[in-house]
């Protein structure tokens, strides 16, 4: 069975350390969330349990599948094979099929492919996907995708553990949800995270925004500095998250 994993910044997972390209085998019995190697198959579940911008994502292939799941798509075998590394846009673009080849599109529509139209979806690991020019792909739910290929275009993500993508130029991936991410490939875009612990990455030329949240004596958030940056390669580098922590943009990882 095809399937998706998530891991942290050094390939582990839940303490046990995983290398792409190896095949692990269980010799136990399988229970949920207990004992068997653990994946899920709609890729975008897997920001419920690793969340975009510090964490490692790859393809899989289980056997000695069990037949019991969690309420979402994760799943449990006996043998894992650790596939491709995908990258957060690779990852998005899956979790976009994933979901559109199941979507009964005379009824539910969440995508687009016209110039200046709107894909919108608020479901939790969900996906609202646009391939037009000056278009918009908006999502709310938790664990989620937009994700955005046309020029002059947004992708906005309010839900928490999320992602928004964008490789059109000039165009927006924008995130408020907390410890979410925005990433933005396209030529002069903008990638920006607002929510707490957001992240941003972009290529050469981009803009990152980012702000920083504290909590008073209440426990109460309050967001106190938003700062924007010029992706130039050397003192922000290209394809990398960024935070901003004490007033300055952090490398993530």
């Amino acid at each position: 069975m095809k399937g998706y994993k998530g891991f942290d910044k050094d390939f582990k997972c839940r303490g046990f350390q995983y290398e792409v390209g190896k095949t692990y085998t269980h010799d136990g019995t399988l229970k949920m969330c207990q004992s068997g190697f653990h994946f899920v198959e709609n890729p975008l579940d897997v920001f419920f349990y690793y969340e975009p911008g510090n964490s490692k994502y790859t393809e899989v292939e289980a056997e000695g599948v069990s037949d019991q799941t969690k309420s979402d798509s994760k799943r449990v075998s006996k043998i894992l094979h650790i596939g491709a590394e995908l990258s957060l846009t690779a990852l998005c673009g899956l979790g976009a099929k994933f979901i559109l080849d199941k979507v009964d599109f005379t009824n539910a529509p969440a995508t687009n492919t016209g110039d200046s139209s709107a894909a919108t979806n608020t479901g939790y690991s969900s996906a609202a996907t646009n391939t037009g020019d000056k278009s918009a792909a908006t999502n709310t739910g938790d664990s989620s995708a937009a994700t955005n290929t046309g020029n002059r275009s947004a992708a906005t993500n309010t839900g928490n553990r999320s992602a928004a993508t964008n490789t059109g130029y000039s165009s927006a991936a924008t995130n408020t949800g907390n410890r979410s991410a925005a990433t933005n490939t396209g030529e002069e875009g903008c990638a920006i995270s607002l929510g707490i612990e957001g992240k941003a990455s972009g290529a050469v030329g981009c803009w990152l925004t980012l702000a920083e949240w504290k909590q008073n004596e209440k426990y109460e958030w309050h967001r106190i500095d938003v700062q924007t940056k010029k992706v130039d390669g050397k003192k922000i580098k290209a394809e990398t998250f960024y935070v901003l922590k004490e007033g300055k943009f952090v490398e993530v990882g």
